[in-house]
């Protein structure tokens, strides 16, 4: 699979993915609907972070970045018997390891809470806990999935992974409208939808993991962990773990520094941040799961100068939807967070509050997304140190930046924190990436640095007319009486105007990325085979 093949891929899971965003998005919608930015909301936030927080160190986050390039290896071997030995001992470690902490989680979360969360009300403690011990064995089911996406990836097979998450929001939609009548809260209906959904992302990939032709089942636990794969996958996860545990933690971190701020800030967070995963989901996410499959077999085989151009291409992709993007979301941040969350107990207090932090949110989106792409470079390589100790750079800077700007700023203080944290983060992986001894690294971040500041004085030429423009715009249709006309027309149309005017710059000036990512997505909706 060359730079096309990377697209073509990449261009696959956005369309996945970005239905499974649609519907992550309005999953919050209907969250906001029904708990606005209320202590309630905030239990539930809470309750979600831990378990979700072991769901990253076991599965998609270390366990899925080291167990790929190392599968890959079995898969270049070509020996049927040792696969099957590798996968059936992974299956029981990462089994054991992971029923062990949903047990320890349900033990100690009620302590947990009432240590890190002293600023909650009894009662709202005692919810969170509660949600909690219901949502950690939601762990057990996206581990497993994690597992079989692993395999899937490996192979080169994307979509059944990228679908999966929709059925997942579609789960929590639903619990949450048909549950909420008969619960003493809607929080808890949404946790309900949570478990099913996630129990629901193993069971849908297991057929297509069959399919593969893998054979694998549970094996002595001791015999498991000395399969060879399995202490090189320890070996490479050790320090991503310490990496990976750093940048949770200090999302935990932040989420208890933000408890102190006052009553819905915990939650305007993850309405902010629900809006900024959508456009990373969408694009960032799509291309870093392509390209970890490809540079892992680009550093197999000692392909340097294939490894830096998909990076390359990648990035550049990047920099091309991420920063435009955010220009027109810093342009429209209040009109966007009113469309999109304002309804029923989601009032004007819950915008205002939700607005600032997500102008603070969306600034750091290219770096966010540069990052996602950044450290499967030095995963692929099967060098964990280098992403890990960027990682906990960025979770201490992040951390005195929460405590300094919470109490002047609030939330926005904990949003611009995690955005000066993301550059910080970019800083230290592109550093040691200069600093490898292959030829091509150095030149290539210049070049892709070179890029983004094109693509970033491009993007504020045309911003700047607009933004006197806007108004004018909305203005057209403010009496209206619905929000999406009144909000969503003019914000279509300023949008609309923006980009075609920025793609019209590029076409001319002969941008390869914009041209080549034009050419596939015309291919993708107007025919053509795509093939590489």
């Amino acid at each position: 699979m060359n730079t096309r093949g990377i697209v073509r891929h990449s261009l696959k899971l956005v369309f996945l993915t970005a239905g499974s965003r649609v519907l992550g998005l309005i999953r919050e919608i209907v969250r906001a609907a029904y708990l606005g930015t209320t202590a309630f909301s905030d239990a539930f936030t809470i309750a979600f972070l831990l378990p979700n927080l072991m769901r990253k160190l076991f599965a998609e986050g270390s366990i899925a970045v080291a167990f790929v390039p190392t599968f890959k290896g079995y898969l270049i071997e070509d020996n049927r018997e040792k696969i099957r030995l590798f996968l059936s001992s992974f299956l029981t470690v990462l089994t054991f390891l992971v029923v062990t902490a949903v047990t320890l989680g349900i033990l100690f979360t009620g302590p947990l809470i009432h240590t890190f969360y002293a600023d909650l009300t009894p009662d709202i403690q005692q919810e969170t806990a509660f949600l909690t011990r219901i949502m950690f064995p939601y762990l057990a089911f996206i581990s497993m999935a994690a597992f079989f996406q692993g395999i899937l990836n490996s192979v080169n097979i994307f979509g059944p992974a990228g679908a999966v998450p929709m059925v997942f929001n579609g789960c929590i939609i639903a619990s949450t409208v048909l549950l909420s009548p008969y619960m003493d809260n809607p929080a808890r209906a949404m946790t309900v939808g949570v478990i099913v959904g996630g129990s629901l992302q193993a069971l849908l990939q297991l057929p297509y993991v069959i399919r593969t032709g893998f054979r694998f089942c549970f094996r002595p636990l001791a015999a498991a962990f000395r399969d060879p794969g399995v202490r090189k996958i320890f070996l490479l996860v050790g320090p991503t773990v310490i990496g990976m545990a750093a940048y949770e933690v200090n999302v935990l971190a932040s989420s208890v520094i933000a408890s102190t701020a006052g009553t819905g800030v915990v939650s305007s967070l993850q309405f902010s941040n629900r809006l900024l995963e959508l456009l990373l989901g969408i694009f960032a996410v799509s291309i870093g799961t392509v390209v970890l499959t490809e540079l892992s077999e680009n550093a197999k085989r000692n392909e340097w100068d294939k490894f830096t151009g998909h990076l390359l291409f990648s990035i550049n992709l990047i920099a091309l939807v991420t920063i435009p993007a955010t220009l027109i979301a810093l342009m429209n941040g209040r009109e966007i967070i009113t469309l999109v969350f304002k309804a029923r107990a989601f009032g004007d207090d819950s915008v205002t509050l939700t607005t600032a932090i997500f102008l603070c949110h969306i600034a750091g989106l290219y770096f966010i997304a540069a990052n996602r792409v950044l450290a499967p470079a030095f995963y692929a390589q099967e060098d964990t140190k280098s992403p890990t100790w960027a990682g906990m750079w960025s979770f201490g800077a992040n951390i005195a930046l929460c405590l300094a700007l919470v109490g002047p700023l609030k939330g926005q203080g904990i949003a611009l924190a995690a955005t000066l944290a993301a550059l910080i983060n970019t800083t230290f992986l592109v550093l040691p990436l200069i600093r490898k001894k292959r030829d091509a690294f150095g030149p290539m971040t210049g070049r892709a640095a070179l890029y983004a500041f094109r693509i970033l004085l491009i993007s504020g030429a045309i911003a700047a007319p607009l933004y006197f423009l806007k108004p004018y715009l909305y203005g057209l249709f403010a009496a209206s009486g619905w929000r999406i006309v009144a909000l969503g027309i003019p914000l279509t149309l300023v949008s609309i105007i923006f980009f075609a005017l920025f793609f019209a710059a590029l076409f001319l000036m002969k941008d390869t990325q914009a041209l080549w990512l034009a050419g596939k997505l015309k291919k993708k909706f107007m025919g053509g085979n795509g093939k590489e």
